[in-house]
């Protein structure tokens, strides 16, 4: 008998040998119906895998991310094979699950495949799906793999397979179809009945431009057809929410090729917005004790090469500033924390000073490649909500606390709700991508899941995802459309203070070295409001919107009273403009809803004669007329709610 542990806890005893998908049925018929994949003390398996030892298991259905994964993959499996009936002439090579679903790269070989072929390539692929073909696994002998892809003449498959070790090579077979693959089926091809294909591009084999140039087919698939109307859905208000097109729309923000890539311009509405979080983040900031520093753009490149910057992200960063003197190398400034060291470092501390805790709005630079730019996502110049906190080893745990208090208190004010927390740890069995001591990464990673735990954060643990210098605590958000992002992180680090030659004075009168804490709530001002952007469809927070209302007035003869209006608004600090051009009310009215202002006053005799304004909502809804001390005050009511000061 083996000892199989449930994700509840429980304990179940049953014969070895027992699959998966028995254990599901021990539970319930209806589990056993829905489970597509199983993970077996961490690692991936197949529902018909025959367990032989005691171990924690995990069933799977396509509602977890990992049963996602082997669905997706299962199903590019079926892509393939469909692709071999249609286009014979083609070279399979690898066909992976994605964030959301799959892709299959080919050598077309003399074959023509474009998106006109999709419609046929999806259907062929459901008249396989409907055979309801057990995927099925087996162990091939390295000679054995090597002859049959020589067979086929696949050079492809057949480098792979030159490259793995004798005894660890598996075949996975549905049907008339094999596939040098590692695992993580579903049980058969019947689960797939929804299949799109999406997309058609150009990609070298193993990423290298040196390499023969493949055709990497990109598609979805889902288990009801349902399921792949509302994702098609999803994907088409994503289009309407893209930051990118809003941020045009709303006169956010701009790129220009002159100024150069990845490197945004910031309108005036756009740098009003950016103020505004600015100010929010600051108060909070002063409230919790954080002090503001200011540092410069660049640095010597020593500076850099102390912290371990340099060696490890030389090669991505913008190359070596040099200067008229010679030897003299300065960089910009990839990272706000190294300044933040020296500030410190500035003067003699004692324990009765700590912690102190810096914080600044700090602009980084990075190179990263053009292909990879993307928006306000993805920059080469971003600015970082950046702070460190140097705090003796015994103040940690509450410090660490605290800073989750912030994150938690950032999230509620801009209406992100849902989201999970990830603990990432640094990878056991790659110990030259970290620097410092075990000891000191064994106290970091035993405090943030302390932190975690005691904050009854959800949460799960990475390993290998943690910082060179130190593990982390990131914040996977949800937006509206369901996609996760990772937004705030606070990181522990032992390492620099080292590295720094960081000190104070305890009560023991003795040197001792401060921990450092880095966090930053929002991480990148610019990818945060690209997040924000689209999961607010621009509709942001009244608090944050850069015109809270504007005056519509009917007619020139009512223009003095409109200006007395946005005057009594300015004075209740209301962020108002007045529309006195000469166009149809519907046009300004169209154009103001285009704009997401939330309320628009409409001025004409009636509230002229009775000093009010007659108020319409974004979206259409009708408020009626009122003094403007009443519409002031519906608006200091709905600011209240959506946002309340730090506490510490």
């Amino acid at each position: 008998m083996i000892n199989i542990t449930l994700p509840d806890g429980s304990v179940k005893q049953y014969e070895k040998g027992t699959t998966p998908l028995q254990v599901a049925l021990s539970i319930s018929s209806g589990l056993a119906r829905n489970v597509i994949s199983a993970k077996f003390n961490d690692s991936i398996v197949e529902t018909t895998t025959l367990l032989q030892e005691d171990g924690k298991l995990v069933l799977l259905t396509f509602n977890d991310d990992e049963g996602k994964q082997a669905f997706w993959h299962s199903t590019s499996h079926v892509m393939a094979q469909a692709l071999l009936k249609l286009y014979p002439k083609v070279h399979l090579t690898i066909g992976p699950s994605i964030e959301n679903g799959f892709y299959y790269d080919v050598e077309l070989n003399g074959e023509v495949i474009s998106e006109n072929d999709f419609p046929k390539i999806e259907a062929k692929m459901l008249e396989l799906a409907r055979g309801k073909h057990d995927f099925e696994m087996r162990e091939v002998s390295k000679s054995e793999a090597l002859d049959y892809y020589k067979s086929k003449n696949n050079p492809f498959k057949v480098e792979l397979i030159e490259n793995l070790e004798d005894g660890t090579i598996t075949f996975c077979d549905h049907d008339d179809f094999t596939d040098l693959c590692r695992g993580g089926h579903i049980p058969n091809t019947g689960f797939i009945k929804a299949v799109k294909l999406m997309n058609i591009a150009g990609a070298y084999w193993r990423g290298d431009e040196t390499n023969p140039q493949l055709t990497r087919i990109y598609g979805i698939s889902f288990p009801k057809q349902k399921e792949l109307k509302e994702y098609l859905a999803l994907l088409e208000e994503a289009k309407k929410r893209d930051h990118r097109k809003l941020g045009k729309e709303l006169k956010l923000f701009t790129f220009s090729k002159k100024v150069g890539q990845g490197l945004p311009l910031w309108l005036p509405k756009g740098a009003a917005l950016r103020d505004r979080l600015e100010k929010f983040m600051k108060d909070a900031q002063e409230a919790a004790g954080y002090q503001p520093v200011v540092s410069p753009h660049i640095g010597q490149k020593e500076l850099y090469m102390t912290s371990g910057h340099f060696q490890k992200y030389g090669e991505d960063s913008f190359q070596s500033i040099k200067t008229p003197q010679d030897g003299e190398e300065y960089l910009l400034k990839p990272m706000n924390c190294p300044h933040h060291c020296e500030i410190f470092n500035s003067q003699a501390w004692s324990y009765r000073d700590l912690p102190q805790r810096y914080a600044e709005f700090g602009t980084v630079y990075r190179y990263e490649q053009s292909g990879e730019l993307h928006g306000l996502t993805r920059v080469r110049g971003f600015t970082q909500d950046d702070a460190h906190i140097f705090c003796m080893p015994e103040q940690l745990d509450e410090e660490f606390k605290k800073v989750i208090d912030l994150v938690l208190y950032v999230f509620g004010a801009l209406g992100f709700e849902n989201f999970t927390a990830q603990v990432s740890l640094r990878d056991p069995e790659n110990p030259s991508k970290y620097i410092g001591s075990d000891e000191n990464w064994t106290k970091a990673e035993a405090a943030i899941l302390n932190a975690a735990e005691e904050k009854g954060l959800n949460y799960k643990v990475e390993t290998g995802e943690a910082a060179f210098y130190g593990p982390k605590l990131d914040f996977m958000v949800k937006d509206a459309l369901g996609r996760q992002w990772q937004l705030g992180t606070i990181q522990v680090d032992y390492n620099l203070p080292e590295r720094f030659e960081l000190e104070y004075k305890g009560s023991d009168n003795e040197m001792h070295r401060p921990v450092m804490i880095h966090r930053a709530p929002f991480g990148s001002l610019e990818r945060f409001i690209a997040i924000l952007l689209e999961h607010t469809g621009g509709n942001f927070p009244l608090w944050l919107m850069p015109e809270q209302a504007i005056i519509l007035s009917i007619s020139e003869k009512y223009e003095n009273y409109s200006k007395k209006v946005l005057s009594l608004l300015k004075k209740h600090e209301i962020r108002a403009t007045f529309d006195n051009r000469g166009e149809t009310m519907g046009k300004k009215i169209r154009e103001a809803e285009m704009n997401k202002i939330p309320y628009m006053l409409i001025i004409g005799e009636a509230e002229v004669e009775n000093e009010t304004v007659s108020v319409r909502k974004h979206g259409g809804d009708d408020l009626g007329e009122m003094p403007i001390e009443s519409f002031a005050k519906i608006l200091q009511v709905e600011t209240d709610k959506e946002i309340h000061t730090f506490e510490v």
